[in-house]
């Protein structure tokens, strides 16, 4: 199950997320089986929140913030004080790196990690933080998922949450939590199954065996390359490179956002390799107390989140 996180406190029971044009809060109580206990989504203006690696991203802080309290606050989360942090998934870079051995300790780890991107990160890698974990294991060794950003752009985001009174204990990204959720629900199927997950200002593809990670694929919407396109070549990947055939399943999320159309994206990536494409419902996995409010949109908005949670209350 991927974890990333860049601080590793007891687990939250509250989630923030915060997306280039929505903040979403959840909370899933201690229970058995697990219960969303309070939820709620604010919109945001176009331009508040700019996801990218470098630069602002919060453009204005004020308005994020007071979205948040009014999250919080129709969630009726208002005291809380601590809760994970999901933030865009381009805020961050993730890749995949082989190691035939592995050293023993996590600083030795971090070290090396940092040593093979230093080449590859646009800013000096003594700026980023680093997070990883074991994305899967083959006969040539351990690959991991090394999750590098800049520390002023997670500060921006941070600085959200504690407008609000909110330490951000956790932080993670969008996608790698949303396939926590498809994994948290009992959804995930033993073999391949791909996860695309749609943002307005990029779009993230994955391949993952069980609740293994394979390939992991981001791009930004101004590279203007088609959906198809990124779909065909994923699919490419799998095939040559994975010895896949046929995806099991595939998953769509992020669909209401901006100007997706859920539906024409989840017919479209069906027809073209032949599965049907679903949206990704946390309700296998976490249920909801307050069911009168459940729509797609809310579904949607409640992935990375609850997501999150569902993973630390696994780790824990």
């Amino acid at each position: 199950m991927p974890t990333s996180s860049w601080f590793a406190p007891p687990p939250p029971s509250v989630a923030i997320e915060i997306a280039s044009r929505r903040i979403t809060v959840a909370e899933v109580g201690s229970g058995r089986p697990p219960e969303v206990s309070g939820h709620a989504t604010e919109p945001l203006p176009p331009g508040v929140v700019v996801p990218a690696p470098t630069g602002a991203n919060i453009t204005q802080p004020e308005v994020a913030a007071d979205a948040l309290r009014r999250a919080l606050d129709r969630a009726g989360l208002r005291s809380v004080s601590r809760a994970a942090l999901v933030i865009p998934d381009s805020v961050a870079r993730v890749s995949m790196l082989t190691f035939e051995q592995t050293p023993a300790k996590a600083a030795d780890l971090e070290q090396l990690i940092r040593w093979q991107l230093r080449k590859s990160t646009p800013y000096p890698i003594e700026e980023a933080q680093v997070s990883s974990f074991v994305a899967h294991k083959g006969v040539a060794g351990a690959a991991i998922a090394a999750v590098v950003a800049r520390r002023d752009v997670v500060a921006q985001y941070e600085g959200v949450a504690a407008a609000a009174g909110i330490h951000a204990g956790l932080v993670d990204l969008a996608s790698l939590n949303v396939m926590n959720a498809v994994i948290a629900a009992g959804a995930a199927p033993s073999g391949d199954w791909l996860l695309v997950a749609l943002a307005e200002e990029a779009t993230t593809l994955a391949i993952l065996r069980g609740s293994d990670l394979m390939f992991y694929r981001h791009r930004a919407a101004v590279e203007a390359e088609p959906l198809s396109a990124l779909v065909h070549q994923t699919a490419m990947y799998h095939e040559d490179r994975l010895g896949g055939s046929r995806f099991e399943r595939i998953w769509i999320s992020g669909g209401a956002q901006g100007e997706h159309n859920t539906d024409a994206v989840r017919r479209e990536i069906g027809q073209r390799l032949g599965v049907p494409a679903e949206t990704v419902d946390i309700r296998s996995g976490a249920t909801l107390r307050d069911r009168g409010s459940v729509t797609p949109d809310v579904l949607d908005a409640l992935a990375a989140p609850v997501g999150v949670l569902l993973r630390e209350r696994t780790a824990a």
